[in-house]
């Protein structure tokens, strides 16, 4: 048995530290009582502790292609050596005996696991109305299982109903202790923690949100639908999303905005139902740039705005660089949105419907997105010929809407046993080519091999 600070490598130290420095400042100053209720207000509102996500998926994902030469040269550099390998689905994405071995995907998910591990475990001890206890744990907990949400979805295999009780999910900690087996649990084990933590949460969580990045009942119905999605289940995917959609609705709408338009700022952003970012935010640094692929790019339009706003010519990026680039965060000044969404919601339903031979139901979700997205002179609603035209239309949405926020990754892992949208995915580096096929053991990203070496117990991804 191994300590669990090897898990994330001890680089997530801040909790003690850095990570709470300014609560340390405070208890110091006498304005906080030991044991009391507010110092775990405190601990949940350190936001970058709770918010701070993952960033693998998207690399992995068919949205994005590094084509030019310029940019395949400077991510030779082992600096930028996750980028790579992750893009080119290798056996290794973080070499051993580098200074780049450890994945910051799993350090944050395991960390903000200990910090929620810890409020749970001693909120109850401490000293404070029974009602404000109650709803800092309902936080923690959906909290935690976004990070189980996450976690699995990247380093446990897609989940499929007649498996997942045998596949390997990842390590399931749910105590405040160092001292914990690693051993993985199952995919299904791992899901069933996560609806677990979800729906006990729900009855202590507040309607409303002060700012986005505190958990509340539409962030828990939106986690919930969202799960219930990558289990396949579309019918209770459904019916938690009608839950969140009933309590939060607003779209905002980009058909009448313009480059120079004020966006919502993250945190209090009527679309978010919970805020949760990726771990590197400057998507358009020369190196790291997100090139949308020939694929992604043939989904937009001229009209669409979510072309029009969060995308631009190579020469906004590099000189040297060619075709089109994700922008969204130069443009808005924030960290795109990985948590839970209206629109994420809409989709759900209306592949819901889809899936339930409910065509026509399922475009007017679409469309309803679609007037909100598209320039309004030019807005025309989408019909389907068919349930599975509906459902291709449905996907492709997702595509436009959710582009470069991990959900991509996320898809192609679910729907790659699907024959309507199986592929077999090419793309060249550096001279090699590489291939992405349906049945590919790569869908499941491997596990840095510090970690499985520091932790036997610990065993890799095939």
């Amino acid at each position: 048995m191994k300590k669990i600070a090897i898990l994330f490598s001890l680089v997530n130290l801040g909790l003690f530290t850095g990570g709470c420095e300014s609560f340390v400042d405070i208890k110091t100053q006498g304005s906080l009582v030991p044991k009391d209720v507010t110092n775990y207000r405190y601990l949940l509102n350190n936001t970058s502790a709770y918010e701070t996500g993952i960033i693998l998926g998207d690399l992995a994902s068919d949205d994005i292609a590094i084509v030019d030469a310029a940019q395949q040269t400077s991510l030779l550099n082992i600096s930028y050596s996750y980028y790579k390998n992750t893009y080119t689905w290798q056996d290794d994405i973080f070499p051993l005996s580098t200074s780049y071995e450890n994945d910051t995907d799993w350090n944050t998910m395991y960390a903000r696991i200990f910090r929620t591990n810890t409020i749970i475990s001693e909120l109850p001890t401490s000293n404070g109305p029974e009602m404000d206890k109650a709803k800092l744990m309902a936080e923690a907990l959906v909290h935690r299982a976004d990070a189980y949400l996450t976690l699995v979805n990247q380093y446990g295999k897609p989940y499929n109903a007649t498996t997942a009780s045998s596949d390997l999910g990842v390590p399931l900690l749910l105590t405040q202790t160092f001292s914990q087996s690693l051993n993985r649990a199952s995919v299904e084990t791992v899901y069933q923690q996560i609806l677990t933590d979800l729906k006990q949460a729900l009855p202590n969580l507040l309607a409303t949100q002060q700012y986005n990045t505190l958990p509340s009942k539409p962030s828990a119905y939106g986690l919930l639908a969202r799960t219930y999605l990558y289990m396949s289940n579309y019918k209770m995917a459904e019916v938690y999303a009608d839950s969140a959609l009933a309590l939060r609705s607003t779209l905002n709408n980009m058909a009448t905005m313009t480059a120079t338009s004020t966006f919502p700022k993250r945190i209090n952003d009527p679309e978010i139902l919970l805020s949760k970012i990726a771990s590197y935010g400057t998507s358009a640094y020369t190196p790291t740039a997100m090139r949308l692929s020939d694929d992604l790019l043939s989904l937009f339009d001229a009209n669409d705005q979510r072309y029009n706003l969060f995308t631009v010519p190579a020469s906004r990026v590099s000189s040297t660089y060619t075709g089109r680039y994700f922008y969204r965060e130069i443009i808005t000044g924030e960290n795109r949105n990985l948590g839970p969404s209206v629109p994420e919601m809409m989709l759900i339903k209306a592949e819901s419907l889809a899936r339930a031979g409910q065509a026509a139901q399922a475009m007017t979700w679409v469309n309803n997105l679609r007037k909100n997205r598209v320039l309004s002179t030019a807005y025309t609603p989408l019909t389907a010929t068919s349930n599975d035209d509906a459902l291709v239309k449905v996907i492709n949405e997702r595509r436009r809407e959710f582009c470069f926020r991990m959900l991509r990754w996320w898809d192609m892992r679910r729907l790659k046993s699907e024959p309507l949208f199986q592929k077999t995915i090419t793309r060249t580096f550096n001279g090699v080519t590489y291939t992405l096929a349906p049945d590919s053991k790569r869908y499941v990203l491997p596990i840095a091999q510090y970690l499985t070496k520091m932790n036997p117990e610990l065993v890799s991804n095939p």
